[in-house]
């Protein structure tokens, strides 16, 4: 019998047919095993359920739902102590779940989260992955993480859940927020590297500032003491101090995608707050 670990690993997915099957085949590949693999589809018009039965059957199809149903969905359907938060865009290795355990262990955390890298060879590729080393890929403990690829103490879900009523813009900023109040739980970063599969052009990742910066005004919207933060990230964190961080650790390509993404985050930041709702 082959040996397994306690752990669930939770993918939540829609219309993913062209990134779930390489996810599933990377977990599966794992050493040990986790014990369980729980797909939440989000009622995908594409292949994506069909290819997900083939590496599990915990594979369920959740109608009129949104990202962050879904992934209170899959915490709830976990049977172990220990849920691992897995996107199909992300890619992990025989011994990532082990080592990131390993981890939430030696830093003493509730949550974990890997450190991200892009695998691009193209200029905004490379450009993300020094940037995510210049300011999120730092182990050790943290006020602020995001939600996937994550390993969390199942525990934590009996004091807070993810918020039905936002987008998906911001489940993560919001959730990691509201967390962060209780002070009762430690969050971290392992060293740890996953793949995370979003290279793209010049106009992609402004596309995806853009995101970004709805999520951004949102948050401000319903954390309104949270707003003249966000404007510092933004404007002044973003395009100024992370861009001398980059100048001095010399990853230049960080330079411009750090500025980039402030300004455009910034300017649909203001945009969705202006926005009467």
């Amino acid at each position: 019998m082959h040996e397994t670990l306690n752990l669930s690993v939770v993918v939540v997915v829609k219309n993913e047919e062209d990134h779930i099957e390489d996810a599933l085949i990377s977990i599966n590949s794992s050493k040990p095993l986790p014990s369980e693999i729980i797909v939440i589809d989000g009622d995908s018009n594409d292949r994506t359920v069909e290819i997900a039965k083939k590496y599990t059957n915990k594979v369920f199809v959740i109608k009129n739902s949104n990202l962050t149903d879904d992934r209170q969905i899959g915490i709830n359907k976990a049977s172990n102590n220990l849920i691992a938060m897995v996107d199909a865009d992300n890619r992990v290795t025989e011994t990532t779940f082990s080592d990131m355990i390993s981890d939430l262990k030696k830093y003493n955390l509730d949550i974990v989260q890997a450190s991200i890298f892009n695998p691009g060879e193209n200029f905004w590729g490379k450009a993300e992955t020094e940037m995510l080393d210049l300011t999120t890929n730092i182990p050790g403990l943290k006020k602020m993480i995001g939600v996937a690829p994550n390993i969390y103490k199942k525990e934590i879900f009996e004091h807070i859940q993810f918020d039905s009523h936002i987008t998906k813009t911001i489940d993560d900023t919001d959730f990691m927020y509201r967390l962060h109040k209780l002070k009762k739980y430690r969050l971290g970063t392992s060293p740890t590297r996953v793949v995370n599969l979003h290279t793209g052009n010049t106009s992609d990742y402004m596309k995806k500032f853009i995101w970004y910066g709805v999520g951004d005004g949102e948050f401000c919207k319903k954390h309104k003491n949270r707003a003249f933060s966000m404007f510092f990230h933004l404007a002044i964190r973003y395009p100024i101090l992370y861009p001398l961080k980059a100048l001095v650790s010399l990853k230049f390509r960080a330079i411009p995608f750090c500025m980039l993404q402030g300004f455009t985050r910034l300017y649909a930041c203001s945009k969705k707050i202006m926005i009467k709702s």
